[in-house]
């Protein structure tokens, strides 16, 4: 494993103790709104924090995009990383136990190493570019399934920004009809590592941000997948709109998709 992904999994490690500890009592969590059906408690500030002192402590000149305090460090430095210390804050809040731990590193601007930790289930998605991606050291790869009326697909439904709605409900109608089943269960690091490991077919949401992605997009890369925009390009990261998936069944969700996309959707 290389020493930037130890690195990583000993943050995502650390996180993953101080939730567990909240996990036991959220009853007594203060919540906080950050905007409609955006939430943030003490505990995703506490897990960023103890992410970032693990990365600072090893890779002090690296820049950090972190979820709770966004952008620190130099902004021309070749390395990022991209944090999400609790994705699935709302799913954490009401104790349903789909949440995550998310770390991603960039350099140049390519995804390079990634961790997805599920604490509830201790399940540790890692992957370098290049090398692969593992659940719990053990290789994964994509689904194999090859028609869209067999898959499963995973989906997030729009809860901050409503604007393409419609675009949405649309897709999400045709989906409907044209697959095996949709899931929602509300936290997209886990979904995009879901497609990495087959449990899922594929993948599309609208309006995330690049905490959300960043590790589970190259999750499904280094397992043989792909990923791209609601067009297929490689531009998920700065749209937020992403598309992830077995090569077939990806290909089948944008033949989908195209017909819904307005020259601001994409």
């Amino acid at each position: 494993m290389h020493p930037m992904l130890i690195t990583a999994v000993k943050a995502a490690r650390r996180a993953g103790q101080v939730i567990s500890r909240a996990s036991l009592d959220i009853s007594q969590l203060k919540v906080n709104a950050k905007q409609q059906s955006d939430y943030v408690t003490e505990v995703d500030k506490l897990a960023e924090s103890a992410i970032i002192e693990i990365l600072r402590e090893t890779y002090p000149n690296h820049a950090i995009l972190a979820e709770e305090s966004g952008s620190s460090g130099d902004s021309q430095a070749e390395y990022q990383w991209i944090i999400d210390p609790l994705d699935g804050t709302t799913n954490f809040i009401h104790g349903f136990p789909q949440y995550a731990v998310s770390i991603g590193l960039a350099h140049k601007g390519v995804l390079s190493h990634a961790v997805v930790y599920d604490t509830t289930r201790n399940e540790l998605f890692t992957a370098s570019k290049g090398g692969g991606a593992f659940l719990n050291e053990k290789r994964i790869r994509v689904s194999k399934r090859a028609k869209l009326e067999e898959a499963l697909i995973g989906t997030g439904f729009p809860y901050r920004s409503f604007v393409h709605i419609d675009a949405y409900i649309a897709i999400f109608r045709e989906l409907m009809q044209k697959t095996s089943g949709l899931r929602r269960p509300g936290a997209a690091s886990l979904d995009l590592a879901y497609v990495a490991c087959g449990r899922l077919d594929g993948f599309w949401e609208f309006g995330l941000s690049p905490w959300d992605m960043a590790a589970g997009a190259l999750l499904i890369s280094e397992a043989g997948g792909l990923v791209g925009d609601l067009r297929g390009e490689p531009n998920y990261l700065a749209s937020g709109n992403f598309v992830g998936g077995n090569p077939k069944v990806f290909s089948q969700l944008l033949q989908v998709i195209a017909p819904h996309l307005s020259g601001q959707l994409g």
